[in-house]
């Protein structure tokens, strides 16, 4: 096992050539899969891996609750034994834990919370509210736990269940014209189609378990707009249009009540995203061609994660046998 149970905690570096690379050079469906992909697991990774070394530093401590032989000189001879890092990563994985949980709830809370107030309009997918700051979101379906969302009833009124619904404002209607109306419905339908807030939440977590990982999650935020960008020019036919439409909403919009509930006036990264519409249209691969930038820096980022995965195994299987030899019957 020894120091490469370290690995995964490093590891993530080798995807940051293909985070901004991706952005420019992939198309943004390709690009958010497979960023959201390589997050995940390089993430489950070294959260393995404080795992591990937790369970070293745990064992050292007086009082611990685990069999005393795992303290024993054998066991720590076959371990990565160091005192200070094994008790530091224990403060470390209670805080990946802690922050993980707390996106999470506050994920289900700015839903829950956006779900019933709509309760008193009609179940249709647009649901428009009478309000004087301009903003628009995709709101996902409701969760089948709480039970405090209700659905649709035979009136037709309050949210249904199992489908999203796009949230916008009088006041952002107001700034619009007719067609780029279009493209802000034809946006917003896009990300409730493929689910983006499962991909940005998901990317919200790495970034919560890894700190080297926050590159990925920026650019999943872009890519994932771009992909619903990408979708809504094909659906009103012009790409201008959808571009006259970001920045339009961009110049008003106070964006989204949370990162994982995907706007068309996301923040941040609006020039680029108009830039981009205004040129000709992503070429669809399902992965880059290997002689090439973006195809390098992609097999460079699979190798690494292959490398996390690998190492992370190998140390939990290794760790298991040596403390299940150390443990009395």
């Amino acid at each position: 096992m020894g120091v490469f149970v370290f690995l995964p905690l490093v590891l993530p570096l080798t995807a940051w050539p293909v985070a901004r690379l991706a952005e420019q050079h992939l198309h943004p469906r390709t690009a958010t899969r497979l960023l959201t992909a390589l997050a995940v697991v390089l993430a489950l990774c070294s959260t393995v891996c404080l795992a591990l070394v937790m369970v070293v530093g745990t064992a050292q401590l007086p009082g611990n609750p685990l069999p005393d032989a795992w303290s024993d000189p054998e066991v720590r001879a076959a371990v990565p034994y160091d005192e200070v890092v094994g008790k530091a990563a224990i403060p470390a994985l209670c805080a990946v834990l802690v922050a993980c949980a707390r996106t999470v709830r506050r994920h289900g809370r700015v839903r829950r919370r956006a779900h019933l107030a709509l309760a008193g309009l009609r179940g249709t997918e647009v649901a428009v509210l009478p309000d004087a700051e301009p903003y628009a979101y995709a709101l996902p379906p409701a969760g089948r736990r709480g039970g405090a969302v209700p659905s649709a009833g035979a009136d037709g009124r309050g949210p249904r269940r199992g489908r999203g619904r796009v949230v916008v404002t009088t006041a952002l209607l107001d700034r619009l014209r007719p067609g780029e109306r279009r493209a802000l419905f034809a946006h917003e339908r896009a990300h409730l189609a493929a689910r983006h807030d499962r991909f940005l939440l998901a990317v919200q977590l790495a970034a919560r378990a890894n700190p080297f990982l926050r590159p990925l999650r920026t650019a999943v935020a872009y890519t994932a707009e771009r992909w619903a960008d990408e979708e809504a020019a094909r659906a009103i036919g012009s790409r201008r249009t959808v571009a006259r439409a970001i920045g339009a909403a961009a110049l008003v919009s106070r964006g989204t009540p949370h990162p994982t509930l995907a706007g068309l006036a996301a923040p941040g990264s609006v020039p680029r995203r108009v830039a981009a519409l205004l040129g000709p249209a992503p070429a669809v691969r399902p992965w880059p061609p290997a002689f090439t930038a973006v195809g390098l820096a992609a097999w460079g980022a699979a190798a690494g994660t292959a490398a996390s995965a690998m190492s992370s195994a190998n140390s939990a299987v290794t760790m298991v046998l040596i403390l299940h030899a150390a443990t009395p019957l």
